[in-house]
């Protein structure tokens, strides 16, 4: 059985979205540093406050999809905000106005997530639905090969960072052209008011994603900082991109993997595995020695363990979220990942800062053991009524 076209569609999106955001990203922490001056305290506040700036609007645009809101213009509008502020970072005079601008970057990412997520779900059979976010994991991971390339080629031929930056513009435009004329939102009955969320209705095992995913959020390292970890152990600025071009490489096929895993063996058990190796690589960030080899194998095996679970984590939001609520549990995850990352950047960052990238990473790696814990518990638990 083949996949809706809304899926195709969407992934096709966010491959290309990804193409423009990461001609950024892997470059950032070394423009923030290099160019702009500042320290890895705040860089780790620019990428607490991207990620934790929108999550209100996570759960209030699933909110507004669970009303009657058509899916579309809201995706449409987030990706719009996005791709407009997010080249305008090569502009910028001090980390402060980069600040500004991730932070508008990410209210677009807060507009257009659940409802995404969402009409995904609504769209694809329960049994294919490891298989849709995995292909939508994938294709936005496949973009996060193009990007980074597509930097590199231009810094080679000695652009400024700031004008690669610029650059990104142009699959930007293309993202808002294929969004607006290839999605076609399916007819829906009339919409009634959704209950109100109540946590204690929710599914033990959605309780438990929803918590777990929260500590992985406060506990994640940021690939950024993983950039600027390897930075600091010789790589060559010129080769970041390259370095997270290949991370997106290895994330693509693993993601379709870690999809169609959860669709044969259950959600739970992909998940597990996936965070504990998570877990283990992080210890191992945290007392590698300097070889090259052992740099990129980290870096690419620490991007393996993140993409493993992007897929099962959607999909168990679609499979336990009451149908009426299923825009607003996936706001609700959103918007939990979102909230812990301001404190987890800025509590990653000062550890970096003050103790070393090695008591970073091993915090890190015990709040992700702590987080797995918690979800094989609540797991367990019966459905409370």
């Amino acid at each position: 059985m083949g996949l809706p076209r809304t899926v195709i569609v969407l992934s096709l999106v966010s491959f290309l979205n990804d193409a423009a955001s990461e001609m950024i990203t892997p470059l950032l922490p070394l423009f923030l540093t290099g160019v702009l001056g500042a320290g890895p305290a705040a860089l780790g506040l620019v990428e607490g406050v991207a990620e934790a700036s929108a999550s209100f609007l996570k759960i209030v645009s699933g909110r507004l999809a669970d009303r009657g809101w058509r899916h579309k213009p809201l995706v449409l509008a987030g990706y719009t905000l996005s791709n407009f502020c997010r080249p305008l970072i090569g502009l910028a005079g001090t980390w402060v106005w980069v600040l500004a601008l991730r932070f508008l970057d990410r209210v677009g990412k807060g507009i257009r997530t659940a409802p995404r997520d969402a009409l995904i779900a609504h769209t694809t059979p329960p049994e294919l639905r490891g298989r849709a976010f995995g292909l939508h994991r994938a294709l936005d991971n496949a973009g996060a090969v193009l990007g980074p390339l597509l930097a590199f080629a231009l810094l080679q031929h000695h652009l400024p960072m700031r004008q690669v930056f610029l650059w990104s513009a142009i699959p930007g435009v293309c993202v808002l052209l294929l969004l607006a004329l290839g999605v076609r939102e399916p007819a829906r009955p009339p919409v009634t008011p959704p209950p109100p969320l109540r946590w204690r209705s929710l599914d033990a095992r959605l309780k438990g994603l929803i918590l777990a995913a929260g500590g992985l959020s406060l506990a994640a390292a940021p690939e950024t900082f993983v950039i600027l970890w390897a930075s600091e152990r010789g790589l060559a600025t010129a080769w970041a991109p390259l370095l997270w071009a290949g991370a997106s490489a290895v994330k693509t096929p693993i993601a379709l993997l870690g999809g169609e895993l959860s669709d044969r063996t259950g959600r739970l058990p992909v998940l597990l595995f996936g965070w504990g190796a998570r877990t283990a690589l992080l210890i191992a960030l945290a007392t590698a020695g300097d070889a090259p080899w052992l740099t990129w194998g980290l870096f690419l095996g620490y991007a393996a363990s993140l993409a493993l679970t992007e897929g099962p984590e959607r999909a168990l939001i679609g499979d336990d979220a009451p149908p009426r609520l299923r825009a607003t549990a996936f706001g609700l995850y959103h918007m939990t990942i979102g909230l812990a990352a301001l404190p987890g950047g800025l509590l990653f960052g000062a550890l970096w800062q003050w103790r070393g990238h090695a008591a970073a990473f091993l915090c890190a790696a015990t709040i992700t053991a702590v987080s797995a814990a918690v979800l094989a518990v609540l797991a367990r638990r019966p459905q409370s009524n």
